[in-house]
């Protein structure tokens, strides 16, 4: 049950995989505060809470050695617990609890101080029914109460030719141990279900930026905002319940960001009905303007294109951004010899799979004033060009990203707290420009699961 320690350092730190590969003169840029939504179903076996039972209670749960208390009723005896204590989800949001027992008994048989004794052993299965209800402050609450007895084999004391039942002594002995019992199992259970100081230290670990590239000073910086909880769901051997997590997300270059102050409490949450499966989070893929040209060099450089049956080829070209605009700066010499501008929006097109130019607008500078009259059919051609042939593949930024997501949701970083997760679609969506590259914001469909085992 040591889960809540890190279960924030699992969401935050692993849910945002960043593609780095800015350029190192990259200038200080404060990206767009992103709102994610994190939703984690959690499964927690009850052979955990069974195993905290069973360590907390310990074999010998109850002993009498006097014969002479209770009224002198020449009994004593002692009672073990034989076998794991069991639990079993029941059907009204409970938790049906078993403890196999062994008793050992021993009664006297007599009058005026002169009683001969026998001893017998004997199995009962004690039964506990327990509710559990999770409260907003992190901690959870539990009310046992008694179940009965089933016995496995009833307490006789045999005489010889007496043989004396004593059943009902012995029930109404363990009767009372057993009301005894359950304040006991909810004590340990208080001790050990309370998060709101591991929630608080979680929460606290984020007020300070993550370095996620040094050598390209990149910063994230996480708050989150509002937690969410869904009602503990029983079944035969697990308790459902799933956490959704509402946070901003924020990318820095440059210096480190500033922190957020610590709390001194640990916020409270919400519980709703219902959380989805499926969560959506956003990651970004950064491209740099150098790999940007790159790209439009090794597409158009050298290349001859025919302009009223002379050529034209182009001897360098160059990608960067103006304002909101990717600027394709083309040299170009032979029937036109100059300098082509053409810049246009950077948006993601689906079919292409790529980051392309919208609204282009095209200019050309060139000394030569006769040239200028071809800048009608040259603009055609290389806006075409450009238009069509022009783009920044995002495959596999967006399958380096899904490994590198996937590659986090699957891990057990604590022994006996595993996660796993599934990425099932990426899709850049907003095309961000900044001084020294284009930054493509991947919005993720993905699922994730916590299962608690062996703590």
């Amino acid at each position: 049950m040591k889960f809540i320690k890190i279960l924030f350092l699992l969401i935050f730190v692993n849910t945002f995989a960043q593609t780095n590969t800015i350029d190192n003169q990259l200038a200080t840029y404060n990206f767009p505060k992103i709102k994610s939504g994190i939703t984690m179903p959690v499964t927690i076996p009850l052979s955990e809470i069974s195993n905290m039972l069973n360590t907390s209670v310990k074999d010998l749960i109850y002993q009498d050695d006097s014969y002479t208390d209770n009224n002198n009723d020449q009994f004593k005896v002692k009672v073990w617990k034989t076998r794991a204590i069991r639990l079993v989800g029941g059907t009204n949001q409970n938790l049906l609890i078993e403890v196999p027992l062994k008793i050992w008994a021993e009664k006297g048989i007599g009058t005026m101080g002169v009683y001969t004794y026998q001893s017998t052993t004997f199995e009962t299965v004690m039964s506990f029914n327990m509710s559990l209800s999770f409260k907003n402050n992190w901690t959870i609450v539990t009310n046992t109460q008694p179940n009965g007895f089933r016995w496995v084999t009833k307490p006789v004391l045999d005489y010889g030719k007496i043989q004396i039942p004593i059943t009902s002594l012995v029930e109404s002995n363990l009767k009372e141990q057993q009301s005894k019992f359950c304040k006991t199992i909810d004590q340990q259970m208080a001790t050990q279900l309370n998060f709101q100081q591991y929630a608080i230290m979680a929460w606290n670990v984020f007020a300070q930026p993550f370095n996620i590239s040094e050598e390209y000073k990149t910063w994230l910086k996480i708050t989150p905002a509002d937690v969410h909880i869904t009602p503990l769901k029983f079944s035969g051997n697990q308790i459902n319940t799933s956490i959704g997590i509402d946070i901003y997300s924020e990318t820095f270059t440059g210096n480190k960001p500033a922190a957020f102050q610590p709390i001194k409490a640990a916020p409270s949450f919400s519980f709703i009905p219902n959380l989805a499966d499926q969560f959506m989070l956003q990651t970004t893929a950064n491209i740099p303007f150098t790999e940007a040209t790159n790209i439009a060099r090794n597409m158009f450089l050298n290349k001859e294109y025919e302009v009223r049956n002379s050529k034209i080829s182009i001897k360098d070209i160059k990608v960067y951004g103006v304002d909101d605009r990717v600027m394709i700066e083309a040299e170009t010499e032979g029937y036109v010899s100059g300098k082509a501008f053409i810049s246009g929006i950077p948006v993601y097109d689906e079919v292409k799979k790529k980051i392309v130019l919208s609204n282009t607008k095209f200019n050309l500078k060139t000394s030569n004033f006769l040239q200028k009259t071809a800048t009608l059919l040259f603009k055609g051609r290389i806006v075409k060009m450009i238009e069509e042939e022009y783009g920044i593949p995002t495959q596999e930024l967006v399958e380096s990203s899904k490994k590198s997501i996937e590659d986090a949701f699957n891990k057990e970083y604590y022994k006996g707290l595993k996660i796993s997760g599934k990425v099932f679609n990426l899709k850049p969506n907003t095309i961000l420009l900044h001084p020294s590259g284009i930054t493509a914001v991947i919005d993720t469909q993905a699922n994730l699961k916590l299962i608690l085992n062996g703590l």
